[in-house]
C-alpha cells in the first residue's frame, strides 16, 4: 500500500525510551505537527556556531514559519526524531529519502548546545538508523563542516561502515547502516555504561525522600521511613507529608519543592491519582530516580495502562528512571548503601545474592523465605509493571558489582526478549542466572532461556534451592555424583532424583571401594549409594566424604543422614563441614531427614554446606548447576558469516508483495537468495536413504521469529519431539538445536543406519536464521519435507511456504 504524506500514520512504535552516554533518562519519539512551536523554540536557543554547523556556512537563521513547517513530515520519505528533556527538544535528527536513489537518504544532526557532548548523536543515530533500515533505506549521507568534530567522532565511532569524499571545507560521509557486528557491539557498551550510570542515584544514593511518609506505624509510607533509619543509610532521609513535623524520628517536609537538598532517590505512596503531580514535582526539583510503590494503575485496566505508560514517558523525557508502580521498593545491602528503600518487615541479611522480582505483592513472600533460608542478598528491586526500569536493566548493574556472584529473576513477562538473552548470554558465564516464570507449554521461553544460559525454575522453592548451592557452593565440573547414606529408602529417592536432574550415580574407583571397606562397619555397602548403616558415626561420615570426593570419577556429593538419635546431628554436620573444606572444588549438599535448625550446624565461618527438607530437592538443585556449568564450558557459539547471500535481491522481490501468502515461485527465489535450493522432487519424498524433517519459522510477539526443527510423522505429531530456538542462530546454537531431538541418535548414525548430512543441515538452518533476521516481513515459513541425506550428500528442500506481515518497510516511495 502506499502511505500518503497528506494524511500519515504516526508510527508509535519509534517512540522509546533512551539512555545518553552520562547517564542522563530522555525520551525519543517521532515529530508531531504539533512540536512547531517547540521546535522554533529549539532553534531559537541554538548558538551561531552551532547553526553553522548545521548549515553548512555562515549563519542565516529561518523565519518561524518555515521552522513550523519542520513538524510535518510522512514519517516514511521523510522522519524526524526528537530527543526530550521534559517538554523541551534537545535533540533532532532527521533523514531525507533520495528519490533518485530510494535507498539512500540525507540525515541531518542538531543537538541543543547545552547538551552536547552527552552522547545525544550517538543515540539518535543508534535509533534513526533502525527506522530507516525499517523503511528501505540502506545508507545515510551526511555533510559536514571539518571543524565539527564532535559529529565526525559520532559517524567514525559508531561502528558501521563509513566512506568518506575527498578532504575538503565540507566532508561528505556514507554511513551503511545494515547491522555489523562492530557498531552492535560499540551500540551495547554504550547501552552498559549509560544504564550503570543512570542506576546509580537508585541503588546507590546520597540522599532519599519518601512521598507519602505517614506518622502512623504498619503503614506503608511510615515502614518505608522507618527501615532506611533502622538499615543505617548513610545519606539524609526526608519524610515528606505536609501535616506532620517529624515521622519515624527524622524531620518531615510538606513537599519535595522544600526540601533542603534535591533528593537523588524519591519513593512515592500516595493515591494513584496523586502520583503524577508528584513525579512532575520531582522533576522540577532535579530529582534522579523516582520509585512509585503506588497501586491503582495497570492492574486496574486499559486506562491505568496508559497512564502509567505516560508516567514513565515524562520520567524518562524529564531524565529521570523510574521503577514501578505497584512495587515494594529496592534493597541494596552493601556497606556504602545499605539501602532499605522498602515497606517489606522482612529485611535481608547480607550476601551474595541478588534478586528482581516483577511482583510487588511477591517480594514480601520472596524476602520473608530468603530470611528463613538464612539466604544473604546484595540487592533485591521489586520492579513492579516495570514501566521503565527493568530486568534487562537490573542485569546490567549487577553484572559488574562486585558483592553480587548470583542473580535469580521472577519474569512474568518479557519487554524486550531479544535485548535479555543478549545481555544474559554476556552475563551468565560469570554470573549464574536462576529465573523463575509460570507456564508450562511455552517452548519459546525455554528456547530463550537455554541459548541464554539461564538456569530456569518453576517454583520459588526450587529458585531459592538453587540459590543456595550456588550462592555457598561451586557449581560441579560434571554429572557424577555420589550417594551418602545412613538408610537404603532415602539413598533409592536421591538416585531416582539424579536420573531425573540429569545427573549420574557415579562409578567409584577401586581404590575409593578399599579405603571405604577398611573405614567402614562390615556391613556397609561401599558401591554407589554408599550406604553406611543406621550405626554410622560422625567419623564414618568423615572418612567416607573424604574417600568419594578424592576419587576422580565424583563431581559431587549428595549427604543423607536420618538422625537415629537427636545428638548426633551436630557431629555429623561438622564432620561433613571438614571434608568439604578440604575439598572445596567438588560441591557437597545435604538433606537431614527430619532435622530441625540443621541449616546453623552447616555453617562455619564463610563455609556452607547447603541443606535440604528432602533429597530430591537436593539432587534437583544439583542438576541445575551441572547443566549451567555444563552450558559455561562449552565454546561459545557466534553467527557466522555466510557465503552465497543477496540481501539485496531478496528485498527487491518483497519490495513487490503484499501481506499474505507468497507465490510458490518468488519463495523459491527468496530462498535461493539465500543459499537455500528448493526443488520440485516431492513425489520422490520417502524413496532412497536418508530422513524426512522440517523446519518452521514463527513470528512469535513476545520472541520474535522462533525456529523449530523436528522429524516429520510421529516423531513431531505423537512424540512432540520438536526442538526450539529463538533468532539469530548461533552456530552453537544450530548444532545443538539438532542434537536435543530425542530422535537424535536416527540423525548422528547412532541407531538405524548412517545418519544424515549433519553439516549441511545446521548450515541450512543458519541460512534460515539469517533470512528471517534480514527480512523482519517474514511473518511464518514452512519447509517440509526437507529430505536429509546420507553424510555428504547434503539436504533437500522439496516445499517452501512463506507468509508476510503487514509491511511497512516495503511501501511505495
Amino acid at each position: 500500500m502506499t502511505r500518503h504524506p497528506e494524511s500519515p500514520e504516526y508510527p508509535e512504535d519509534l517512540e522509546q525510551p533512551g539512555l545518553v552516554r552520562t547517564g542522563r533518562s530522555t525520551f525519543i519519539r517521532p515529530i508531531r505537527p504539533d512540536d512547531a512551536d517547540r521546535l522554533v523554540d529549539f532553534v531559537g536557543q541554538l548558538s551561531r556556531a552551532t547553526l553553522a554547523f548545521r548549515s553548512l556556512g555562515p549563519v542565516v537563521r529561518a523565519r518561524d514559519e518555515v521552522i513550523r513547517r519542520g513538524a510535518h513530515v510522512d514519517y516514511l520519505n521523510e522522519l524526524a526524531l526528537v530527543a526530550l528533556a521534559g517538554d523541551d527538544i534537545v535533540g533532532l535528527v532527521r533523514y531525507l529519502r533520495d528519490a533518485e536513489r530510494p535507498d539512500h537518504a540525507e540525515v541531518t544532526f542538531t543537538i541543543r548546545d547545552d547538551h552536547q557532548s552527552e552522547g545525544f548523536g550517538r543515540l539518535l543515530l543508534e535509533h534513526i538508523a533502525a527506522a530507516a533500515r525499517d523503511r528501505g533505506i540502506r545508507v545515510l549521507e551526511a555533510d559536514l563542516l571539518t571543524d565539527n568534530v564532535r559529529m565526525i567522532n559520532v559517524f567514525l565511532g559508531s561502528g558501521y561502515r563509513v566512506e568518506t569524499g575527498p578532504p575538503g571545507q565540507i566532508l561528505h560521509f556514507d554511513i551503511a547502516i545494515d547491522p555489523q557486528a562492530e557498531a552492535v557491539a560499540r551500540a551495547e557498551r554504550r547501552e552498559h555504561t549509560a544504564v550503570r550510570r543512570s542506576l546509580r542515584p537508585l541503588l546507590e544514593p546520597r540522599s532519599v525522600a519518601v512521598v507519602g511518609a505517614n506518622r502512623s506505624p504498619l503503614t506503608i509510607g511510615h515502614e518505608i521511613v522507618a527501615n532506611l533509619l533502622r538499615g543505617g543509610f548513610p545519606g539524609s532521609v526526608f519524610p515528606v507529608n505536609p501535616h506532620a513535623d517529624e515521622i519515624a524520628g527524622a524531620r518531615a517536609y510538606p513537599s519535595v519543592r522544600e526540601l533542603p537538598e534535591s533528593p537523588d532517590l524519591v519513593l512515592v505512596a500516595v493515591r494513584a491519582e496523586a502520583v503524577p503531580g508528584v513525579v512532575r514535582e520531582c522533576a522540577e526539583a532535579g530529582v534522579k530516580a523516582v520509585v512509585v510503590v503506588s497501586t491503582g494503575f495497570g492492574e486496574t485496566g486499559p486506562d491505568g495502562r496508559a497512564a502509567e505508560l505516560e508516567l514513565a514517558r515524562f520520567a524518562r523525557a524529564s531524565g529521570m528512571r523510574l521503577v514501578g508502580p505497584n512495587c515494594m521498593g529496592v534493597v541494596n545491602t552493601s556497606s556504602g548503601a545499605r539501602l532499605a528503600a522498602t515497606f517489606s518487615p522482612a529485611l535481608p541479611a547480607p550476601g551474595r545474592v541478588a534478586m528482581s522480582s516483577q511482583s510487588g505483592p511477591l517480594g514480601l513472600t520472596v524476602l520473608d523465605l530468603a530470611r528463613r533460608l538464612r539466604l544473604g542478598f546484595s540487592g533485591f528491586v521489586s520492579v513492579g509493571h516495570s514501566v521503565d526500569v527493568s530486568t534487562n536493566d537490573l542485569l546490567q548493574w549487577w553484572d559488574e558489582d562486585p558483592g553480587t556472584s548470583v542473580i535469580l529473576l521472577h519474569v512474568e513477562h518479557f519487554g524486550d526478549p531479544r535485548r535479555f538473552a543478549r545481555i544474559a548470554r554476556r552475563v551468565a558465564p560469570r554470573k549464574p542466572i536462576v529465573a523463575v516464570h509460570p507456564g508450562h507449554a511455552d517452548t519459546a521461553v525455554d528456547s530463550l532461556f537455554a541459548q541464554s544460559g539461564v538456569i530456569r525454575t518453576r517454583s520459588l522453592q526450587e529458585l531459592f534451592d538453587v540459590a543456595l548451592l550456588l550462592s555457598h557452593q561451586p557449581p560441579p565440573l560434571g554429572n557424577r555424583v555420589a550417594v551418602l547414606t545412613n538408610a537404603g529408602g532415602p539413598a533409592a529417592l536421591t538416585v531416582g532424583a539424579c536420573a531425573a536432574s540429569g545427573l549420574r550415580v557415579a562409578s567409584l574407583g577401586d581404590r575409593t571401594r578399599q579405603t571405604l571397606r577398611s573405614a567402614l562397619a562390615p556391613q556397609a555397602e561401599v558401591a554407589n549409594p554408599v550406604d553406611l548403616t543406621p550405626t554410622a558415626t560422625a567419623a564414618h561420615y568423615r572418612q567416607a566424604l573424604d574417600a568419594v570426593l578424592a576419587d576422580d570419577e565424583v563431581d559431587a556429593a549428595i549427604v543423607l543422614f536420618m538422625p537415629p538419635l537427636a545428638d548426633k546431628a551436630d557431629e555429623v554436620a561438622s564432620a561433613i563441614l571438614d571434608a568439604a573444606s578440604a575439598q572445596p572444588s567438588k560441591p557437597v549438599v545435604t538433606s537431614f531427614l527430619g532435622g530441625a535448625g540443621v541449616a546453623d550446624l552447616l555453617r562455619r565461618g564463610e563455609l556452607v554446606v547447603p541443606t535440604y527438607a528432602f533429597p530430591e530437592s537436593a539432587a534437583a538443585s544439583l542438576g541445575h548447576a551441572a547443566a549451567y556449568e555444563a552450558w559455561r564450558s562449552r565454546p561459545a557459539g557466534f553467527v557466522p558469516d555466510l557465503d552465497g547471500i543477496d540481501t539485496e535481491r531478496a528485498r527487491a522481490l518483497l519490495a513487490g508483495l503484499s501481506a499474505g501468502s507468497v507465490p510458490a515461485s518468488v519463495a523459491r527465489e527468496l530462498l535461493g537468495c539465500y543459499g537455500i535450493d528448493v526443488s520440485d522432487v516431492s513425489d520422490e519424498t520417502g524413496s532412497g536413504p536418508g530422513r524426512d524433517a522440517f523446519l518452521r519459522v514463527d513470528a512469535d510477539p513476545v520472541f520474535g521469529p522462533v525456529v523449530a526443527f523436528g522429524l516429520t510423522g510421529d516423531y513431531a505429531d505423537l512424540m512432540a519431539d520438536v526442538a526450539y530456538r529463538v533468532t539469530p542462530l548461533s552456530d552453537r546454537d544450530a548444532r545443538e538445536m539438532i542434537r536435543s531431538l530425542r530422535a537424535a541418535p536416527l540423525l548422528d548414525g547412532r541407531v538405524g543406519g548412517p545418519g544424515v548430512d549433519l553439516a549441511a543441515l545446521e548450515e541450512t538452518v543458519l541460512r534460515i536464521s539469517a533470512m528471517v533476521e534480514d527480512l523482519p516481513e517474514i511473518e511464518s515459513m514452512d519447509l517440509r519435507p526437507v529430505r536429509l541425506a546420507p553424510p555428504g550428500e547434503g539436504v533437500a528442500v522439496t516445499r517452501a511456504e512463506i507468509r508476510l506481515c503487514e509491511p511497512k518497510s516495503r511501501e511505495a516511495v
